[in-house]
């Protein structure tokens, strides 16, 4: 009974330690915007279509070569289907990330979003 209380003790003492270090680095985040969006004809022989785009990314809070992820959300229309969201995990790094998605030739993107986007340490 003693070991356990005693260990619990040591266990919480190293986490409040832990959590005071990374308490002491201020945490920024990015800022992301799509912009030049564009979906190509379709190419032969698969018929798909590439929809392509730019990320801005102003890190400018961030410090130097900050990187980190995000998520790009998607609905994706469909001619004879059910409508889908899903989510792309992808790479930001300033000044901007050029991105592309591929579908078929019966789909279509109606909408996008940016979210999830990890925090950087800020510049001092």
């Amino acid at each position: 009974m003693c070991r356990t209380f005693i260990s619990s003790l040591v266990a919480s003492a190293l986490a409040l330690a832990g959590g005071a270090q990374a308490a002491g680095q201020a945490v920024c985040r990015p800022r992301l915007t799509v912009t030049g969006v564009q979906s190509s004809e379709m190419i032969p022989p698969t018929l798909e279509r590439k929809w392509t785009a730019t990320v801005m990314v102003d890190a400018s809070r961030c410090m130097a070569n900050a990187s980190g992820y995000f998520d790009l959300g998607i609905t994706r229309l469909k001619e004879n289907g059910y409508d889908v969201d899903f989510r792309v995990k992808l790479i930001w790094r300033a000044p901007s990330v050029k991105i592309g998605v591929d579908f078929w030739a019966d789909e279509a993107v109606e909408r996008y979003w940016i979210e999830n986007v990890t925090s950087c340490v800020c510049a001092e």
